[in-house]
């Protein structure tokens, strides 16, 4: 089932969760662990993430630098298949621009088709950690409008290679996302909504958003959305904040801005274990919130944490 029939299937409301892939050297068991205590609350579908490669520089004998390419997190593909099989459950995986060459990406979508996984949420990727720019293959997609493209595309029979016979039409059912207080590159919110108008006019069929802290954010933006003409579902992203480094990191990487009343809260406590707590309370309000607005499914960042997603998850379902 796609993710658009999922919405519109739902009677009540729902949670889908995001995981990360293990980090390598770690083993599967720690995402079935995680998600043996979300699959109680009947998720429509989990998604996982993809992450491209990061350079990092190792000193010499000589005392130069030498840059190392590395994969932290591998296996989104296998993931999403060994998920999907183990737990019956829609995977949502994440395809990206940064690191591949629009042959690569074909070759990704040609797996994922024989593996009958046909949700995708279609992004970017994030900017060099040590450049902080955003530099693709030389060989692939810039922006995620034109991957989106790409896979449209397959749907059509049109393959990167034109020389394919018979071509089997992909039936991918595409998401995109959303920056309710616009993407960190976008000049301003209106630029970043004709941005995200583009890829619906190619074919995203939903679009999930960004974390946010203040849901006037969200319902501004999905104000904005509809005078804009997109008309397609758009599914809250919530992230519950469970350290005080929180108020600084997130922020930082996200680009995104905190409420006051939760700054106050956050900074009154001593431990971790009382933001845990200030953050799971802030989230659930959030989410009763969204619920009572209209919202059928709420999109969960777990970042691989899972004890205070559950707790959430017991509270508003």
């Amino acid at each position: 089932m796609t993710v658009p029939e999922h919405l519109a299937k739902n009677k009540t409301p729902r949670i889908s969760y995001e995981l990360l892939p293990p980090i390598k050297g770690s083993s599967i068991m720690n995402i079935f662990n995680t998600l043996d205590q979300l699959m109680a609350f009947d998720p429509p579908f989990i998604n996982i993430t993809y992450h491209r490669e990061e350079t990092t520089y190792v000193k010499q004998p000589d005392g130069t630098e030498k840059p190392l390419i590395l994969r932290k997190r591998p296996g989104t593909v296998g993931l999403s298949a060994a998920i999907k099989a183990k737990y019956k459950v829609d995977v949502v995986p994440h395809i990206i621009c940064g690191g591949f060459s629009k042959q690569e990406t074909e070759d990704a979508l040609i797996e994922l088709d024989f593996l009958g996984i046909n949700n995708l949420l279609v992004l970017r990727g994030d900017a060099d950690k040590n450049t902080g720019r955003f530099d693709p293959n030389p060989a692939g997609n810039m922006y995620a409008s034109e991957l989106l493209q790409q896979i449209i595309d397959m749907n059509n029979g049109k393959y990167f290679e034109q020389y394919v016979d018979n071509p089997n039409h992909t039936n991918f059912s595409v998401g995109v996302a959303g920056y309710p207080e616009k993407h960190a590159e976008s000049p301003n919110a209106e630029k970043d909504i004709l941005y995200l108008k583009k890829k619906v006019d190619i074919g995203a069929e939903y679009i999930v958003t960004q974390m946010f802290y203040d849901n006037n954010v969200f319902f501004d933006f999905v104000e904005k959305c509809h005078k804009a003409g997109i008309d397609v579902p758009i599914i809250p992203g919530i992230k519950p904040i469970s350290i005080k480094k929180h108020l600084q990191i997130l922020p930082k990487i996200f680009h995104l801005s905190m409420p006051k009343e939760l700054i106050k809260k956050v900074e009154s406590c001593s431990e971790n274990e009382d933001v845990n707590k200030v953050g799971i309370e802030w989230a659930v309000n959030q989410i009763q919130e969204l619920f009572d607005n209209g919202s059928p499914l709420i999109h969960m960042y777990t970042m691989g944490r899972a004890e205070n997603v559950v707790n959430i998850s017991k509270t508003v379902l």
